[in-house]
């Protein structure tokens, strides 16, 4: 049985698939480890009380951010028979969206990431979401300037994702009758004269 550990990361470093040691703080290595905290966090939303009809996208989310991490793991990954997402994938988001979007009225102020635990935990999600989609921008822009670009489809497939994760918190907000709160900006102010 192999052990968990193998204590070949205590010095910071760790191995790219099908590429070098890099230190853990490389744009690579915070590329991919925050879409794993990513699908953690969509794992998380779905250990809570949600409709069932959502899990199944879901868990075909999460596989997708799995393989996701696995092409952004691997330096070449179109040579190595990693490179998995693709425009198809993104297709199928953007109609999960629209199946979701349908069923709610149209917004017209900005909302506060809130309300029912599962709608809070997909405002969580869709946060961090965001967070990898600009891990993966930097990365895109030093792999460009090194030479060894990295696929657009996986930014835009991040991109939609967080646009998924926002309708999907307010439909389950909905679907639970919990009311969005909206956000209410402060008063506009005249700057006073001198």
């Amino acid at each position: 049985m192999v052990k968990i550990y193998t204590r070949s990361g205590d010095s910071g470093e760790t191995g790219l698939y099908h590429g070098p040691r890099v230190g853990k703080d490389c744009l690579r290595i915070e590329a991919y480890g925050t879409v794993d905290e990513l699908n953690s966090s969509i794992g998380l939303l779905r250990s809570e009380p949600i409709p069932p009809e959502i899990d199944p996208l879901l868990e075909t989310i999460q596989n997708h951010l799995f393989e996701l991490g696995a092409e952004l793991a691997t330096p070449d990954a179109e040579r190595h028979g990693t490179r998995y997402i693709c425009t198809d994938h993104v297709r199928e988001l953007e109609e999960a969206i629209d199946r979701l979007d349908a069923d709610l009225e149209p917004l017209t102020r900005f909302i506060l990431p809130t309300g029912t635990r599962a709608g809070a935990l997909a405002h969580v999600a869709r946060t961090v979401c965001r967070r990898a989609e600009r891990r993966l921008v930097a990365l895109i822009r030093e792999a460009l300037a090194l030479g060894t670009p990295l696929s657009p489809t996986s930014l835009a497939y991040l991109n939609r994702l967080s646009d998924l994760l926002f309708v999907l918190a307010r439909w389950l907000n909905q679907k639970a009758g919990k009311p969005e709160s909206s956000w209410d900006p402060p008063p506009k102010t005249v700057p006073k004269a001198e």
